[in-house]
């Protein structure tokens, strides 16, 4: 059986803020979590259009959570820190 891996690492102002709206939404074989300024996901399944899909969802989910922590960090104030 084959395996597909992967990690995607971003870089965001508030990247605990973004980590912590992703991680919800993981599915079986996902990880997010927060290093520093960086959002780091790995995700692994034996099915490749499966793990495509999740990663275009997941795509999709961090554009969103990014968004959102920026508008909040302009509306509260808070400088960027990228």
């Amino acid at each position: 059986m084959m395996q597909v891996s992967g990690r995607i690492t971003t870089v965001h102002a508030d990247a605990a803020a973004v980590a912590s709206s992703l991680a919800p939404d993981n599915l079986t074989g996902m990880t997010t979590k927060a290093c520093g300024n960086r959002v780091v996901t790995e995700l692994s399944g034996t099915q490749v259009r499966s793990v495509i899909a999740s990663v275009d969802d997941y795509l999709t989910n961090l554009a969103i959570a990014d968004e959102a922590t920026t508008l909040t960090r302009t509306r509260t104030g808070k400088q960027n820190r990228e």
